[in-house]
């Protein structure tokens, strides 16, 4: 039987490449199917990308969710058809006169809990198409604005373009938030457009990328096991008579626990190990969202 390997790789991914790519390439790597990724990265985007290797693929409903850290260049007075650099200019405006005092100001209106139309060229479906295969067809349609968070949102000055100001940025938010839609909004309230180029993920969480691995040196040292995946949860350890309930799904109560935190918690072992993820249910008891090994 062939030997699975559990645990999360921090890669960091280089431009050209899918994040599906990146999962492809690690289940080669590692010679098994189980592997996903949590949060997306434009194939022009590079930097950190979180890949779940077997049983850690369970627990990626937790780390979708986690805030996010990028830098990149907003280049001034030129619109394109993805956003980015990548694509066509499809409008240009004389934006040379901005100054980075404008710009500065501009990003503060768009810093902390803002709502954002997600773009064309994102993966978001509707209608059951996914946006970029409709922005393909030449197609638009209505978008719902999302509410997203903007924690950081800095400016400075990286050069000048054909049209105005290059601003190197650097932006920490929440998931779910495209970078791309942020630039562009950031032209529009300068009165004019924007496009970002050099999009770059510093950060997931608790990983960054002097965590990461390329894709030519990730392997079994890379991996950080299941014990470690979940870091910001707090660990419960229980006892044996404990551990037999947990195997088994069942609730628990409070006082098997032995804490007084909302949760969600990561049930370990005495040894360490990770048993499950319990949430607490409502009633003062806990409820198992993930069970790691479940009894047979």
């Amino acid at each position: 039987m062939v030997a699975v390997t559990d645990g999360i790789v921090v890669v960091d991914k280089p431009s050209g490449m899918t994040s599906h790519d990146v999962v492809s390439r690690c289940r080669r790597i590692f010679g098994q199917r189980k592997v996903g990724h949590a949060g997306t990265l434009d194939p022009d985007a590079t930097g950190l990308l979180v890949v779940a290797l077997g049983k850690a693929t369970r627990l990626m409903r937790y780390m979708s969710g986690l805030a996010k850290s990028y830098t990149t260049e907003i280049v001034l007075g030129e619109a394109t058809s993805t956003l980015d650099d990548s694509g066509e200019v499809t409008a240009t405006w004389d934006m040379s006169a901005v100054t980075l005092e404008a710009a500065v100001q501009a990003a503060t209106s768009l810093t902390g809990p803002i709502l954002q139309v997600p773009p064309m060229v994102s993966a978001i479906k509707v209608g059951g198409r996914r946006l970029y295969e409709l922005a393909r067809q030449g197609v638009e349609v209505e978008r719902t604005p999302r509410p997203v968070n903007i924690e950081r949102f800095d400016l400075s000055v990286a050069g000048a373009g054909p049209h105005g100001p290059v601003l190197s940025a650097q932006i920490t938010c929440s998931s779910g938030t495209y970078i791309r839609s942020l630039a562009e909004d950031l032209g529009r309230r300068l009165g004019g457009g924007a496009h970002v180029r050099n999009l770059r993920r510093q950060s997931v969480g608790p990983w960054h990328l002097t965590d990461s691995s390329t894709l030519d040196t990730v392997g079994e040292a890379s991996v950080i096991p299941l014990a470690d995946c979940l870091p910001w949860l707090e660990a419960v350890p229980v006892s044996v008579d404990v551990e037999r309930k947990v195997s088994h799904g069942r609730n628990l109560s409070a006082q098997e626990l032995h804490t007084s935190h909302p949760g969600p918690w990561r049930v370990v072992s005495g040894q360490g190990a990770l048993l499950a993820v319990y949430t607490a249910d409502g009633s003062g008891a806990a409820r198992a969202e993930v069970v790691m090994e479940a009894a047979g």
